[in-house]
């Protein structure tokens, strides 16, 4: 039988889940050189525009869905917006379920480069070996999908004990302990000789690498951020008290989620920019360019160990949510256990994931337009499951379930018809428009 409708133990735990859920890897390693490469500050203030209105407004939408509709991403649509709605929410869940199965690789470097700076072994000095070590690491499939399965089964153990005893509880210790951990690496950043300089680059305005790509950076950023057209947020909605102050909530979530992307700049740039490293160098930041700084900086495995503790609790928070909309949507659609429905989608993530690794060794030569599997994936889920999905459940919730919309958004105090007017306009017809020009942009 499906598993009875339960709900957050408190409006933290749903705040800092949810939170979780948006943060994610991208905050600490795609923030930072996108910002740096797109301008600063002049990248930045757009990204927090869109983010405050636009993402607001798409975020309402989820949240709303799920709790009017007490069931997963595809029988929350299909409840409040009427039968064949659902498909926007089915297809958020088989995006999320490709994005678990491919991020699990990277859950399993962050695992990996964890182990290797509690060992100390890792840390070198010379980035062009660094950049050999990873690479050896990433094409030995055996090793690497070893650590796939680890995280996946990290995963797994916390989505087992359910909302309250499992992710509630896990977010309340690992979300404030990531930022304490942020704070830590930022202040040491900051302090080295010639770590000010990466402040400067991170914030100070530069007009002239601003340009139309870097708007469309920042408005598909904003998307990525929060989460959005994944199911998780849907799923994480449905289990929120009916009388919860919604719109406070999601101010919550919108904030800690800009808030953790410029910690994850303020963390990584003063120390690349202190040791005279490449910004720009991208995701190779994260498994390249930052242990050859610890290398290189006083008590530099001790700051190591801090820096992917940070990296695997933001992986973790991020799979725990996409793993449970997945469960949601076995355990409330086809009535499974959620032990059952937990290990169906764990062997499903563990096929597809092995593909994924695969991509970087034996399959390295298997391409598709020009991608190995893993890019595959990441561009399919991004540039159209994610959007398709977020477009649908924007037309749905401003249109087809417009009346129980208007109860969610006004469970705790009532709101002016000027400003359910306002909000109906941002999420039935400003945000999908966004949401097309973010994926016409992308594709």
């Amino acid at each position: 039988m499906a598993e009875k409708q339960t709900v957050w133990g408190s409006r933290l735990g749903f705040i800092l889940a949810s939170a979780g859920s948006a943060v994610g890897l991208g905050a600490i390693w795609k923030f930072p050189y996108m910002a740096g490469t797109n301008g600063g500050s002049v990248f930045m203030l757009p990204y927090i525009f869109f983010t405050l209105t636009i993402g607001v407004s798409l975020l309402l939408a989820e949240f709303a869905m799920g709790r009017a509709g007490r069931a997963g991403p595809m029988e929350s649509l299909n409840r409040v917006c009427g039968r064949g709605w659902g498909i926007f929410g089915g297809i958020g869940v088989f995006t999320v379920f490709l994005i678990l199965s491919f991020y699990s690789c990277v859950g399993g470097w962050c695992l990996k480069y964890l182990i290797d700076a509690l060992s100390g072994r890792g840390l070198i000095s010379d980035a062009s070996l660094l950049g050999s070590y990873f690479g050896d690491f990433v094409s030995n499939a055996p090793e690497s999908y070893l650590y796939l399965l680890a995280f996946l089964g990290a995963t797994a153990l916390v989505v087992l004990r359910g909302i309250q005893s499992g992710i509630e509880r896990v977010a309340k210790i690992l979300m404030p302990a990531l930022f304490i951990l942020m704070l830590i690496l930022i202040v040491r950043g900051v302090t080295l000789p010639g770590g000010i300089e990466g402040v400067k680059y991170l914030f100070a305005p530069r007009w002239s690498d601003f340009n139309a790509s870097a708007l469309f950076n920042a408005m598909g950023f904003c998307f990525f951020s929060l989460s959005l057209g994944a199911g998780t947020m849907i799923t994480y909605g449905s289990y929120l008290d009916p009388k919860a102050d919604l719109p406070n909530s999601v101010a919550w979530v919108a904030t800690l989620a800009i808030a953790s992307a410029i910690l994850g700049g303020l963390m990584i740039l003063p120390a690349v920019f202190a040791f005279h490293l490449d910004p720009t160098a991208g995701p190779g930041l994260t498994f390249v360019t930052m242990p050859a700084i610890f290398a290189q900086m006083p008590l530099g495995q001790f700051f190591a160990v801090f820096f992917y503790i940070c990296l695997f609790v933001a992986a973790l928070t991020s799979s725990v949510s996409m793993l449970e909309a997945c469960t949601a949507l076995m355990t409330r659609r086809f009535e499974l256990s959620r032990r059952k429905s937990i290990l169906i989608t764990l062997v499903g993530c563990a096929v597809v994931g092995l593909c994924a690794t695969l991509s970087f060794g034996p399959w390295s030569e298997v391409k598709f337009f020009g991608k190995n599997i893993f890019d595959i994936l990441d561009y399919v889920t991004s540039n159209i499951g994610m959007p398709l999905s977020s477009f649908g459940i924007a037309i749905a919730a401003a249109w087809a379930g417009w009346k129980s919309m208007k109860q969610e958004l006004q469970s705790a105090r009532p709101m002016g018809r000027g400003m359910l007017l306002f909000v109906r306009i941002m999420i039935g017809i400003v945000s999908p428009l966004f949401v097309l020009a973010v994926a016409a942009g992308s594709l």
